[in-house]
Order: structure tokens, then C-alpha cells, then sequence
């Protein structure tokens, strides 16, 4: 990233140009029961300033009743997260643009692929962008007010489907989770460097309209509970210079996400994490600023900032 100039964003939110800026984003809110919860509790309690939900899950429903309830609350900063890929084995779910076998978005059990690999190779680009946008106007008309669109187990970081996924953050005029560099996606979600000049132009093109690309990702691991906020702590202190994307997956302590996933206890650890006041002092001593979406938003679609970050 050393080649690269500084991020135009941090011009934009009128921070010098080696700032360190934080968006700290709650992960696969409505895929379950618990996440609903965790991220009611943190929205009211905890150091949370972004997250996104799954629109074609179980418990998206009540998601999108609770920000209607809470419509004019500027803590609630909710994305869509573009999901094309269900990956527990007891608990399922499948597209909401079409059944049909031709779109390549199905397994065998008819529902979505377990891995994003399976996507990739199976999906047509066709089934992949009307999903996508059925997600989002899904999103929009049931009355969450959408402040952008990321990607589910970093599917759509693949440059067969990155075309479907720039144009709709341009036609909706939202800001997406992007990289600055294809080397940098790629090596995030473990996609081969296929055809990464058409990446660059892609990600250039984003930019060139306003777009916020980022300059790093750090995400929780969801295979280590144990020792939460020295990992966090870590991760917080590796954000380099520019903008970066600060994943975790929180979830309440629940039978039924004990069900349903296997890693359940590193989510459970997010919560807890970032329920604390020692997360939160940390935070604070770190040097960065934290920012949500919303605010990213604005920038694309020239707007007032409510606040400085």
C-alpha cells in the first residue's frame, strides 16, 4: 500500500493524510436470533459504529422492524450483507431472486452453496447481479434506511461477480466494502489474482465516482475465543494509515446459536468484547478514528457530515 497515494477519504473527512481511520462493523446481524440481540445490546450499550444484515436469513425480518421502530436514531448504521453462500449444515437458507436451477446459485439441497469456491465456479454472473439487487431493494422497501453494501464470506471479492457489485453501489449511490488493491482483495478472501488489471480498473473506476475504497481489513478470528481483547488490541494497533474495515460477529449466549454454528463461542466473545469498558478505553488510547458508514455515505452523495470523526 506504500505505493499508493493517500486515501482521498481522509482528505474528504478533513483529517491529515497519515490518519488511521476505523470503521468497527458488526458482521451477520439477522442470521440468527442471537445476533439480533447482540446488536440491539451494542447499539444501546457497546462501541459498535457500523453493521449489516442478511436479508435472506431467519431473523432478518425482525432486523428491518426494529430499524423501522428506531428510524431517526443515527446510532443505527445498517448495510446489506450481500449473501450468496450459506454455510452451516443444520441451518439453511436460499435466494430470494429465483429458484430456478440455470441460475447457478443452488446446491443440491436447493439452497445456497456451503463455500464461496462453489459460487464462483457455479454461479452465472446474471443469477449473481439480480440477486443482489434483490437483496438490496428487499432491504430498501421494507424500510431500512441502507447506508451501504458489503459482501458475505467476501464472495463477491472475485472478478467475475465484482462488476455486479461496483454498479450497484454506483447506481444506488452507497458506499461498498472495496479494496484499494486486487492484491489486497484477493489475499483476503483467498481468490487466485484472476485477471487483476480489470480489478484495478474496477476499483479505480469506484473511486473516480466518490466511491470510499479501503486500505486494510482486520477481522476477529472466529476460531480463537480465548484472550479477545489482546487480539483485538493487536489488530487495532496493525491498521495502518488510511481506512480500515474492523470485522467482528457478535452474538448473545443462545441454545440456538449453540445449534447452529460451530465457532459460536468467539462470537459470543465479540459481544462481550465490545460490550466492555476496557475494549472501549483501548479504543480510545488507540490514535484512531472511528467512523461508520453513514458517514461514508454522505461523502458519496455529497452531504452534510453530522460530526467530524
Amino acid at each position: 500500500m506504500s505505493d499508493l497515494p493517500p486515501n482521498p477519504v481522509l482528505r474528504k473527512l478533513g483529517l491529515p493524510n497519515d490518519a488511521r481511520v476505523v470503521v468497527l462493523h458488526a458482521d451477520d446481524i439477522g442470521m440468527c436470533q442471537a445476533s439480533v440481540t447482540a446488536w440491539e445490546e451494542l447499539l444501546d450499550a457497546g462501541i459498535m459504529s457500523s453493521a449489516a444484515t442478511m436479508v435472506p436469513c431467519a431473523w432478518y425480518p425482525t432486523v428491518a422492524r426494529l430499524c423501522r421502530e428506531r428510524a431517526g436514531d443515527k446510532r443505527i448504521d445498517m448495510g446489506v450483507h450481500l449473501t450468496l453462500t450459506s454455510e452451516w449444515h443444520g441451518y439453511r437458507w436460499g435466494p430470494l431472486s429465483s429458484r430456478q436451477r440455470d441460475t447457478g446459485l443452488l446446491d443440491e439441497e436447493g439452497y445456497f452453496h456451503h463455500r464461496a469456491e462453489a459460487v464462483h465456479s457455479r454461479a452465472s454472473a446474471d443469477g449473481v447481479a439480480e440477486e443482489l439487487r434483490a437483496q438490496l431493494t428487499r432491504a430498501l422497501a421494507d424500510g431500512i434506511d441502507v447506508t451501504h453494501i458489503d459482501t458475505h464470506m467476501l464472495t463477491l471479492f472475485h472478478p467475475r461477480l465484482l462488476p455486479a457489485y461496483v454498479a450497484l453501489a454506483l447506481e444506488f449511490r452507497l458506499p461498498l466494502f472495496l479494496m484499494r488493491t486486487a492484491q489486497a482483495m484477493y489475499g483476503a478472501a483467498k481468490v487466485g489474482p484472476l485477471e487483476a488489471g480489470e480489478t484495478r480498473a474496477l476499483v479505480a473506476a469506484a473511486e473516480a465516482h466518490g466511491i470510499p475504497v479501503f486500505d486494510y481489513l482486520a477481522v476477529l478470528p472466529l476460531n480463537q475465543p480465548e484472550n479477545r481483547l489482546e487480539t483485538a488490541r493487536r489488530a487495532l494497533a496493525e491498521a495502518p494509515v488510511g481506512l480500515t474495515n474492523f470485522l467482528f460477529h457478535p452474538s448473545a449466549a443462545t441454545p440456538e446459536l449453540r445449534a447452529v454454528t460451530g465457532d459460536w463461542r468467539s462470537r459470543v466473545a465479540d459481544m462481550e468484547l465490545f460490550l466492555s469498558d476496557e475494549w472501549r478505553r483501548a479504543v480510545a488510547e488507540a490514535g484512531v478514528h472511528v467512523i461508520n458508514f453513514r458517514t461514508l455515505r454522505a461523502l458519496v452523495r455529497g452531504e452534510p457530515l453530522d460530526s467530524r470523526p
